[in-house]
């Protein structure tokens, strides 16, 4: 299988330019939302990689926000039975550009640009001695973990997947995309599973096992990302984070995710990213995300 520079499988390399996709369901999944688009031409993305994506219509408001197109990890892929491919989107409305995709509706139109940046290694590329994978997620960043949840299922591969939210209105997806094996969740007020942070249970977890034989992957807010960052630090456990940053293009050419490297100088996320080993990057806190 070809490899990347950072030695992770090859990805699929977007077409130059966007095309114009419809939108073939939207629903409400706890408190965020699912909408699933239908893309006639392009590769099928890998896990971890991601879109670019403005609604046709209306997409340009008062003031003209929100104007750029925003980048969305996709949460799911299947074959279209009538040609092509169906993508899930996992959606937190938080501004005006995430909230107009939330708004989208059956039969409209959506501009999309991608698969954009590199895709997870597999748990022996990112350690040869590992067992299986431990995923990490929380918020939204549950979408990348479910699509390489359902990669390892396909190969295999075991994996345990730790999920957390700040309260019930700040959750969902969790039943569509990952239904209930090998699956443990964190709310921060206590509404469900464990009272606390998702590091908890990471931590729980590691107590029992060897970390030689651990591989870890990751997706959620800053935050987050840089604990189980230093988690996996401390104990010399490799780890992958797919990275949140303000996005412009996908191509590399603003320069507007660029987060610090570990040994200086700088990586742009949508080319070098978005999954980076936690000890590449100085900090994950560097990768605040953009205003929805």
């Amino acid at each position: 299988m070809p490899a990347d520079r950072a030695g992770r499988p090859e990805s699929p390399r977007a077409p130059f330019g966007r095309r114009l996709c419809e939108v073939a369901e939207s629903r409400v999944s706890g408190g965020y939302r699912l909408f699933t688009l239908v893309d006639e031409e392009g590769p099928a993305p890998a896990p971890g990689q991601f879109f670019m994506l403005a609604a046709a219509p209306d997409w340009t408001g008062e003031g003209g926000r929100p104007y750029l197109p925003r980048a969305i990890s996709h949460a799911r892929v299947v074959e279209n039975p009538a040609g092509g491919l169906r993508l899930d989107f996992l959606i937190d409305e938080v501004g005006p550009g995430t909230a107009r995709l939330g708004r989208m509706e059956p039969g409209e139109k959506c501009w999309l640009a991608g698969p954009f940046g590199g895709r997870f290694s597999l748990p022996r590329q990112l350690n040869p001695g590992a067992a299986g994978a431990i995923l990490v997620g929380g918020g939204i960043g549950i979408a990348p973990m479910a699509v390489l949840r359902r990669e390892l299922v396909d190969r295999g591969i075991p994996s345990r997947s730790l999920l957390g939210f700040r309260d019930q209105a700040h959750s969902g997806g969790v039943d569509e995309l990952f239904g209930c094996e090998e699956t443990r969740l964190a709310f921060e007020d206590g509404s469900s599973g464990h009272k606390g942070y998702v590091t908890d249970l990471l931590l729980q977890l590691l107590e029992g096992d060897d970390s030689g034989s651990a591989a870890i992957y990751s997706c959620g807010p800053p935050a987050m990302l840089e604990a189980v960052r230093q988690i996996c630090l401390q104990r010399e456990i490799p780890v992958e984070l797919a990275l949140e940053s303000p996005m412009a293009c996908g191509y590399g050419a603003c320069f507007g995710c660029a987060v610090p490297k570990a040994d200086g100088g700088y990586m742009r996320l949508c080319v070098d990213g978005p999954v980076v080993r936690g000890d590449e990057i100085a900090t994950a806190m560097a990768g605040e995300p953009a205003v929805g």
